[in-house]
């Protein structure tokens, strides 16, 4: 592409520039509010799952009373596996906890205090965590230096790689310890046991995965945390605990089953959407997972899910893949229903639940610097949006002049020189833009399409005045020509001149005119003109043609 040669062209071709750049800013806020609401959303995942585990254990009680070879064995295997995966879940949050005051408050902790750090939070720093944890936003969203140089620089990615791995081996100890300790009693052969030990290690998603090692970082910690933005971190140290809370929730059903004729006891149960954003482009594909919370796998065949009434089929586990395509702008809401019938007492109940995500576009904001100019006189066009806000529900509203039109396009009109702005006004947001007012350049005088220049003797005669051309301005505007004097000088003769009043010749001037013959000069001074918005005329540039 050619680098333009007049300045007005270059001046323009830079603000696009801004632009695009102020569009990466507005969707990289977006997506870190989308990677709070999907830390949110595994959370109140893994909280439904932990009290699943807890409402089985205490379903099968009443079974296993009658039962006493089972009951120790069994409740101890469950017993271990709650608190094991608790403390796992404790120490993951730590991390989480760790990352959020290194993020926030680096500049106020030594690099000795953060070397060893957890035991140097403070309770201020705890308290703010929990504070934005609760429904507020942590500040540092896109931070990914200090995120960096935490977990990759000073190692605890590796501390948080060998956590995993040490709790993945653990977890499978317990459960085929506990197996083992209960096959005599559940009458099952070493050849079932084993296979279920096989089947819970085949399906142990808490593990350290292998794909880091061709993607050409250096270590696992750096594939999955190098550069990565604090929000970013939250979910994904989030789906460590979802993996650990999901074993455990096998194992229990798993060891729930060998005591055979349990008691279901169901309460209430919540439709529940993992969704991998909640933040989608127009013509992408929003997906997201969804389950029911304190699933049971004796339901699959009772049980179904509805999202804004199309059913979405489950496997055995009680899951379902639920897509559409997002062909509409702002808010899209999803109400989900859940139907499930107790196979032991045909009760039947259900629950009914909403999840939200929003649909942008990429689009850009404009911010002029040196161009952020409204004309006096003339429609200033401007677009006003919000990415990812409904444009019907986008405000604007002008200071310093008048704005009409809607949904997303207006048209200003400025009034007196000076300065105007411009403030945009959607759900939670507010921004105000500034410009400043300016008269519509000097148009040129000319004659016919010419200014001062040597013109022959019949193509002068045929004009028939003076015209105020406006070059390089690209609004739809037209300047009136208000007078001028026009004076002939002719060989061996003295000047005869004229004031004519407004752009065609009056009948003094014209004869003027008629006279030219080769070697006379005329001149076109004190020219006037007015342009839209002018209070008054403006004196702009002289004419001279010598005829030829």
């Amino acid at each position: 592409m050619s680098i333009p040669k007049e300045p007005r062209q270059l001046m323009i071709n830079l603000m696009y520039l801004v632009l695009m750049a102020l569009l990466a800013l507005n969707i990289s806020a977006e997506i870190m509010n989308a990677f709070y609401d999907l830390d949110e959303s595994m959370q109140k995942s893994n909280a439904l799952t932990s009290q699943s585990v807890k409402s089985t254990k205490e379903s099968i009680q009443p079974i296993l009373k009658k039962k006493p070879a089972l009951e120790k064995p069994l409740n101890a295997g469950i017993s271990e596996i709650q608190e094991f995966v608790g403390e796992f879940a404790d120490q993951v949050d730590e991390y989480k906890k760790a990352l959020f005051v290194v993020c926030t408050k680096r500049q106020e902790l030594s690099d000795d205090q953060i070397a060893s750090f957890i035991p140097d939070i403070s309770k201020d720093n705890l308290e703010y965590y929990a504070a934005a944890d609760k429904g507020g936003r942590p500040l540092p969203g896109k931070d990914k230096d200090w995120t960096t140089w935490y977990m990759v620089k000073q190692h605890k990615a590796d501390s948080l790689e060998s956590l995993i791995q040490r709790t993945r081996g653990e977890m499978i100890d317990i459960y085929a310890k506990t197996m083992r300790a209960c096959q005599k009693e559940a009458k099952l052969q070493k050849s079932e046991i084993d296979s279920k030990i096989k089947s819970f290690e085949d399906n142990l998603t808490l593990a350290i995965d292998s794909s880091w090692v061709s993607s050409g970082k250096k270590s696992w910690g750096e594939y999955n945390f190098y550069q990565m933005p604090f929000a970013a971190c939250l979910p994904k140290l989030e789906k460590f605990k979802s993996d650990a809370r999901a074993a455990e929730a096998i194992m229990v059903n798993d060891l729930a089953g060998l005591v055979g004729g349990r008691e279901l006891k169901l309460n209430k149960f919540f439709p529940v959407m993992n969704a991998k954003r909640g933040y989608v482009i127009k013509g992408e594909k929003f997906e997201a997972e969804v389950a029911i919370g304190a699933f049971s796998s004796e339901f699959a065949k009772t049980s179904s899910i509805s999202v804004n009434g199309q059913r979405v089929s489950l496997n055995a586990e009680g899951k379902g893949q639920f897509s559409e395509t997002a062909n509409s702008l702002g808010k899209r809401t999803l109400k989900l229903t859940a139907s499930v019938t107790n196979p032991l007492s045909g009760e039947k109940m259900s629950g009914n639940s909403e999840f939200e995500y929003e649909v942008g576009v990429r689009s850009a904001t404009v911010s002029l610097t040196k161009m952020n100019v409204f004309y006096i006189g003339v429609d200033n066009p401007v677009e006003v949006s919000v990415a990812g806000a409904n444009s019907n529900k986008v405000k604007a509203t002008c200071s310093g002049g008048t704005m009409t039109g809607g949904k997303g396009k207006y048209n200003v009109r400025a009034t007196s020189p000076g300065s105007a702005s411009i403030t945009v006004s959607a759900e939670g947001f507010s921004q105000k833009f500034d410009f400043r007012v300016k008269r519509i350049p000097d148009p040129v005088a000319q004659l016919g399409k010419h200014d001062s220049k040597s013109m022959g003797n019949g193509e002068f005669k045929a004009q028939g005045g003076v015209a105020a051309i406006l070059k390089n301005f690209d609004f739809d505007a037209k300047c009136n020509i208000v007078g001028f004097e026009l004076t002939r000088v002719a060989k061996r003769a003295d000047p005869v001149s004229n004031p004519n009043r407004g752009p065609r010749y009056d009948s003094k001037s014209k004869n003027l005119v008629m006279q030219a013959k080769p070697g006379d000069i005329y001149y076109y001074d004190n020219v006037k003109t007015k342009c839209p918005g002018d209070p008054a005329a403006r004196k702009i540039n002289s004419l001279v043609f010598k005829i030829k």
